[in-house]
C-alpha cells in the first residue's frame, strides 16, 4: 500500500496486495475492503482521528486529519488480514455487516443481453442476481449511488456504447464487475435488469445514504 499526501490534512492510501501474497490471489476488491473496515474499526476504538474515510475502486481517502505524517506512521504499523476483515462483520463497526433487501422488480429491457453476455437464460440471470451476497464497495457517480461487488469477475459486463439519455431512478444495472442503483433519474450507460421502489438517497435522513460503503445487499424478486 502507497500512503501520499493530499493537502495539509488528508491522505490517500492506494492499495495494492500485502508483500508477502501474490498479488493475483487478493482481488483488489477485497484489499480495499480490508483496510476500509479496519480503518473503520480503529476510528471507531479511538485509534484514528480523521473527519472522513472514502473508499473508492483502488483507494481510501482519509481527509480531516489532524496530524498525517503522526497517521503516517501508525498506518505502517497497522495490517488488516484480507480474508478475516473483509469477511467478518463482526470486526468492522459502524455499518459494516447490516444486510439490506433490495426488492428488485426483474424487468429490464437489457436482461436478455446480460443472460447473452452470461451464456445463460433469462431465469439464470435471475437465480444470479438473487443468490449473490452484494456489499457496497463504495459509492460516487451520483450521491448514494453504490457499486456492489459480489459477482465473478468473468460475469463483468461492458457498458452500453451509446448511454441512455435518462435512466429512471431506481434502476437496477450491471457494468463490469459491478452491479449498482441509480438513487436518482441520470445519464447512464449501465446495463438494466430491474428497478426497485427503494429510497436510496435522502439529504434529510441520517446517513443521507441508504447503502453506504460496507453494507451488505441482498436482491430479492419483487
Amino acid at each position: 500500500m502507497r500512503i501520499r499526501p493530499v493537502g495539509a490534512h488528508a491522505l490517500l492510501l492506494d492499495c495494492t496486495a500485502p508483500a508477502d501474497v501474490p498479488e493475483d490471489d487478493v482481488p483488489e476488491a477485497d484489499l480495499v475492503e480490508a483496510w476500509r473496515a479496519e480503518l473503520w474499526r480503529r476510528r471507531e476504538q479511538g485509534d484514528l482521528t480523521t473527519v472522513d474515510i472514502v473508499p473508492a475502486a483502488s483507494t481510501i481517502l482519509l481527509d480531516g486529519l489532524p496530524d498525517p505524517a503522526a497517521t503516517t506512521e501508525d498506518l505502517s504499523r497497522w495490517a488488516p488480514t484480507v480474508t478475516a476483515t473483509a469477511r467478518t462483520a463482526s470486526q468492522a463497526g459502524g455499518s459494516y455487516g447490516t444486510q439490506v433487501v433490495v426488492p428488485v422488480h426483474f424487468d429490464g429491457p437489457d436482461l436478455p443481453a446480460v443472460a447473452d453476455h452470461w451464456g445463460v437464460d433469462v431465469p439464470a440471470v435471475l437465480r444470479r442476481l438473487t443468490g449473490t451476497r452484494f456489499r457496497v464497495a463504495f459509492c460516487g457517480f451520483a450521491p448514494g449511488f453504490p457499486y456492489l461487488t459480489g459477482l465473478p469477475a468473468e460475469l463483468a459486463l461492458p457498458r452500453l456504447a451509446t448511454p441512455r439519455p435518462r435512466v429512471p431512478a431506481g434502476s437496477v444495472a450491471l457494468a463490469g464487475p459491478y452491479a449498482g442503483i441509480y438513487p436518482s433519474a441520470s445519464p447512464g450507460g449501465w446495463l438494466l435488469v430491474g428497478r426497485t421502489d427503494l429510497v436510496l438517497f435522502d439529504v434529510h435522513a441520517e446517513p443521507p445514504a441508504r447503502l453506504a460503503p460496507g453494507t451488505d445487499v441482498r436482491m430479492e424478486a419483487a
